[in-house]
């Protein structure tokens, strides 16, 4: 009764906003379209969109559907993908998404070496996920996940690759620069330069300013690490980066480290998996590698 292609069109109106664009993505026509959605009405019984004026608007049985093509088409994606590499004696690609916005540089140094060793393995990296990646890992969107905030849910397994230390970034002629470290209230009159990620998930608040009751002086958001340390260097600002990135970066430019705090800011990074794919030897090679480099 429910079939694949029912969830398909629901999904798609809803990503495409209108019937017209749903129909062209999944190569019918809109009247083809309509007549399977209204088929599918009949077989339930209920409504799965009401229209109001040229908007369509999913009734409650429509979310309920709707959220169950979120759940299952990408598991089913998945499944086909998989089928079809075994198919080919292949074994596909390796998805890895990003909640690690400085880590790029050192995915690079762990990529490289991982495909000379595995040349029947590509690599895609998502950063797209780099602010909600947990959902992507749990919904079969990426098969790893890089990411400084595990969340340690039923089906899901982090392992812990390497530590460092949070560091504030200043200009080498900034007024910081000479300092042992810094207390939260020493940049109450700073411009703070973050990625664009929401408050509560910045390390240099939770574990830093908002215990001190201080804050910066104002927070701009930029999502290059580059264009961050550029401005950086250009007394714009001060920022807050892995000490192991800008340590790379001082050989470069003239910008320091200095610890937030006496004790400083103490991270890790994880690399996320399914429990169901323990056991995979090209992942676990890749988990393997990453904790070596």
């Amino acid at each position: 009764m429910l079939e694949r292609i029912h969830l398909s069109i629901i999904r798609e109106v809803d990503r495409r906003g209108s019937l017209t664009a749903a129909a062209e993505v999944l190569c019918l026509t809109q009247s083809a379209l309509s007549h399977t959605i209204r088929k599918l009405e009949q077989q339930l019984g209920t409504q799965v969109w009401t229209r109001e004026g040229r908007t369509l608007r999913l009734t409650q049985a429509g979310e309920y559907l709707l959220g169950l093509a979120q759940r299952v088409l990408p598991q089913l994606d998945h499944a086909e993908r998989q089928m079809a590499q075994y198919a080919q004696g292949q074994r596909g690609t390796l998805r890895i998404g990003m909640e690690c916005h400085p880590c790029y540089q050192w995915l690079l140094k762990v990529v490289a070496p991982y495909l000379a060793s595995w040349p029947a393995v590509d690599v895609d990296v998502k950063q797209k996920f780099q602010f909600g990646g947990l959902q992507a890992l749990s919904s079969y969107e990426v098969d790893l996940l890089v990411t400084p905030d595990p969340l340690f849910k039923p089906g899901l397994r982090f392992v812990p690759v390497f530590d460092y230390e949070q560091m504030l970034v200043v200009g080498s002629g900034h007024r910081l620069a000479g300092r042992e470290f810094v207390e939260p209230c020493d940049l109450s009159d700073e411009v703070l330069i973050t990625y664009p990620v929401d408050i509560e998930r910045l390390d240099i608040y939770n574990g830093f300013f908002v215990p001190a009751g201080c804050a910066p002086r104002e927070r701009k958001t930029i999502e290059t690490t580059d264009i961050m340390v550029q401005m950086v260097a250009g007394g714009r600002g001060v920022a807050a980066l892995p000490g192991w990135l800008v340590q790379e970066y001082a050989a470069r430019m003239p910008v320091v480290p200095v610890r937030l705090g006496r004790q400083g800011i103490a991270k890790q990074i994880f690399l996320g998996t399914r429990e169901e794919d323990a056991g995979l030897d090209y992942l676990e090679a890749f988990v393997t590698l990453a904790r070596q480099t």
